[in-house]
């Protein structure tokens, strides 16, 4: 991606987002994430959405609906794109602090930018969350992990 799509793509993410986050609340949805790249002649937007209990296909065509009107009242995208409403999956991505406090207990997998006690790859439970970070049990071992530190982590699913 050059430099100016990246720029491009950012600022239309976090006009998205302003205008996503109002919608979401009235159906007791959290925004998950936003996404906006090329794809082909068009661009895509594709925002993930989840609520205590999982989103439902019904929960996806309301937001999409509410959104893609929206999206036409702003114009806040000049380029012709497609926009997808999904849900994140079973090995969502974790970004936030809220993220980590809401799957307390389950199993994830962090990357980290930095060793943390020796390591940059830890799949574990995730336990206590506090301000700065997360403590990670990984077999009978717990790991402090600093936000700052985490590159990228995910649910982790095991059939």
């Amino acid at each position: 991606m050059e430099p100016n799509t990246a720029v491009v793509a950012e600022e239309i993410t976090e006009k998205i987002t302003g205008l996503a986050e109002p919608i979401l609340r009235d159906y007791r949805i959290d925004l998950v994430d936003v996404e906006f790249h090329p794809a082909g002649k068009r661009w895509l937007l594709r925002i993930y959405i989840d609520k205590e209990g999982g989103v439902t296909i019904s929960d996806c065509e309301h937001v999409s609906r509410e959104l893609a009107q929206t999206l036409d009242v702003e114009d806040v995208i000049e380029h012709p794109y497609t926009l997808e409403v999904s849900s994140p999956g079973l090995t969502r991505a974790l970004k936030t602090k809220k993220d980590f406090e809401r799957y307390m207990g389950k199993e994830c997998r962090i990357v980290t930018s930095s060793p943390v006690e020796g390591k940059n790859d830890f799949k574990g439970v995730i336990g206590p969350v506090t301000e700065e970070g997360l403590e990670i049990w990984v077999n009978t071992d717990a790991y402090r992990i600093p936000f700052g530190s985490i590159k990228k982590a995910h649910l982790e699913f095991d059939l």
